[in-house]
Parts: structure tokens; sequence; C-alpha cells
């Protein structure tokens, strides 16, 4: 029963969300993509598989499909995912960001069963062309399957300024902590690579695990 409340919370949340964007037009914020854009997000790390594909009406939201696949309990997510700019600082050297991500759907587990699930999280960063700060949780109610709180942040700095075009770089650190894992917190050295509408990023962690994620807009 407990279950099952914190879903229907955690949806509520999401519809609430919803409600709030298409009566908000004025908010000043950028998306993660641009007006009319599309973006396609695939990511890989130590727990999970993901795929993201979103599109962005407004400067202030996007929407879209979120599948995932988490390796130790085998079971998949597939739903619908509204990030939405809380809000954006502006300054003449340096930008802020803070969002929030909330998504709801079902999950299928290894055995067959099907459940309703969703999550919610915050998500904040800060960068100059040199340095970039982030941090980002997710409450996750995956029902049956699984029900946890993670969070994680990122420190990077560029090793070179490039001018608009080139080939940009960031050399980063990953802390990922997930409290109810056997080993709760994981490093994650990694690079990231841009260049005009695609971003990649690879890193492997403390664990000899592979990250990898790979970011186009359209």
């Amino acid at each position: 029963m407990k279950s099952f409340l914190c879903t229907i919370y955690l949806c509520i949340i999401f519809l609430f969300n919803v409600c709030w964007i298409l009566l908000s037009s004025d908010v000043q914020a950028r998306p993660v993509s641009y007006a009319g854009g599309i973006t396609f997000m695939q990511l890989n790390d130590l727990e999970r598989q993901s795929l993201h594909l979103h599109y962005s009406p407004t400067v202030n939201y996007s929407i879209g499909y979120k599948g995932e696949y988490w390796r130790e309990d085998k079971w998949q997510f597939h739903g619908i995912q509204l990030n939405n700019l809380i809000k954006r600082w502006n300054r003449r050297a340096s930008q802020a960001n803070a969002y929030l991500k909330s998504g709801v759907g079902f999950v299928r587990t290894r055995a067959g069963d099907n459940s309703l699930a969703a999550f919610t999280g915050i998500a904040a960063d800060w960068e100059t062309r040199r340095f970039f700060t982030l941090y980002e949780n997710r409450y996750y109610d995956a029902g049956d399957a699984d029900r946890f709180f993670s969070q994680k942040a990122r420190l990077g700095i560029a090793p070179y300024i490039g001018d608009y075009g080139d080939l940009h770089t960031w050399l980063m650190i990953q802390i990922d902590h997930s409290p109810e894992n056997d080993d709760p917190i994981v490093v994650t050295p990694l690079v990231r690579l841009f260049k005009h509408e695609y971003l990649v990023e690879m890193g492997v962690n403390d664990q000899g695990k592979l990250l990898f994620n790979l970011i186009a807009r359209f």
C-alpha cells in the first residue's frame, strides 16, 4: 500500500508539472534544446542503459519517450519524461540552470510482470568556458521491481578554450551515490567531446565499468 501511494504521489507531481508548464508561457528559461528542437540521448553506465528522445515545443520545456534497462535486477522502464527549466542565471562569463525532471510509465520485470512506475528529481549546473559543475538527484518508485534514491555530482575543466565550430574537450570526474548499493559511492573519470550538435562522453569507473553517453540534437 505504501509503494502504491508513493507511485501515485509521483504521478501527481508529474501531472502538476505539465499543468504548470501549460499555464506559464512567460517563464524566462532556456530548455535542454531550442524551441522546435529534437534531442536524442543514449546513456550507458554502471547500473543501466537508457534512451531518451524528446521534443521541445517552446523554450520552456521538453517532453518525450524515456526507456531504461537496469542490469542488476533486469527490469525495464518505458514511459514519458518531462523536463522543465525552473530557473536560469545568465552572467557575463557564466551561466547556471536548475531543472525539474519527472517521468511516469510502467515497469516490466524479468518475470514478465508489469506495474505503474514514476520518478522525479532536480538537476542544477553552473559553467564558464573553463569550468563546469553539476548536481543531480532522483527518487524512483518502480513498483515491485525497485524503489530508491540516487544522486550524482560532476566537476570538469576544459584544457583549452575553443572557438565556435571547434571540437571542444572537457576532462571531468563524476561521483555517483546510491545509498542502497553494496558499493554506494562510485567514481568515474571521463572525457567529454562535443562539436556542433553532437556530444560524446567516455570513461571508466573505479570498478572497471564503462561509461558511454551519446547526445545528438536536430
